[in-house]
Order: structure tokens, then C-alpha cells, then sequence
């Protein structure tokens, strides 16, 4: 993770045409056992991921992605099977979905997704990753529109 988010949100609030392009697929070695997201994208861009531990929901932020890179999330097994993806990229560019998590433009964990205003954050809307009942490892894959998702 890094101290702070580079990229300044506010200042585009437009949606690229990403969603079509956007997948997500299982790693491919299973020695690995991890949350994982590539950026194919042509830009770099900064992530967020929420989750449910298994008591609390948790916001992460941000890991700065450049363009080709990938970066371990989340070490380990799977906890869940569902994970909530944000990211936006330095055109303003974002990957956003319907679930609402809180979150901030500098580095955070946040615990809890209710009332987010209010507890001074962001209230953000995250993509939803189903990773299946029983994976132990995935691999998100962002890319820019037109380009193959996996």
C-alpha cells in the first residue's frame, strides 16, 4: 500500500466505457492461494477492495497499479465468495459498481460499511466479485474497453 492516493477523484467524475471489458478469472497456479488484480489497463490505476472478514465488512485502500503490474490483495485462502472491487485510473476513469462501501482519497481500512458520511469517509460504489463457493485463490483482471478481459 502506499501513503497516499495520487490520483485526484473529484476532479473527473465520469464512467469510461470499462464495465464490458472487465473480468475476472482464477488464478492460474494452485500452489497460490490468493486475492489478486492485474491492471491491463493502458494507465496506472489506484484500487480499493472490501470484504467481509467473517464478523466485520473491511474497506482497503489503495494500491497503485501501473500498467502490466499485478498485486496481491489479500494473502492467503479465501475467506468469502464475495469481494467488492473500486478503482479509478489517472483520466479519471473508474471501475464502480451498486454496492456501496466507505472510503477515502488517502490510504484507510476502514471497518463497517453503514453510515459513512456521517463517520466522515466517502460512500463509494464497489463492483461485485463472485469468486464461486469453494475458491481458494482469484485473480481480478482490469483492462481498458475493447481490450479481451482474461
Amino acid at each position: 500500500m502506499v501513503l497516499l492516493h495520487p490520483l485526484v477523484r473529484k476532479m473527473f467524475r465520469f464512467t469510461l466505457p470499462l464495465w464490458p471489458a472487465l473480468g475476472a478469472c482464477l488464478a492460474a497456479s494452485s500452489a497460490q492461494a490468493d486475492f489478486r488484480l492485474c491492471n491491463n489497463a493502458t494507465t496506472r490505476v489506484s484500487v480499493s477492495l472490501a470484504y467481509n472478514d467473517g464478523q466485520n465488512w473491511v474497506t482497503e485502500g489503495w494500491w497503485n497499479l501501473k500498467p502490466t503490474a499485478c498485486e496481491t490483495l489479500l494473502r492467503g485462502s479465501l475467506a468469502a465468495q464475495f469481494y467488492y472491487v473500486y478503482a479509478i485510473d489517472e483520466r479519471g476513469g473508474e471501475w464502480k459498481g451498486k454496492t456501496f462501501m466507505c472510503s477515502r482519497d488517502r490510504e484507510f481500512r476502514i471497518e463497517g460499511r453503514e453510515n459513512c458520511l456521517v463517520r466522515g469517509y466517502d460512500r463509494t460504489g464497489f463492483f461485485e466479485i463472485d469468486t464461486g463457493k469453494d475458491a481458494r485463490n482469484w485473480t481480478v483482471q482490469l483492462t481498458d474497453s475493447g481490450q479481451s478481459g482474461r
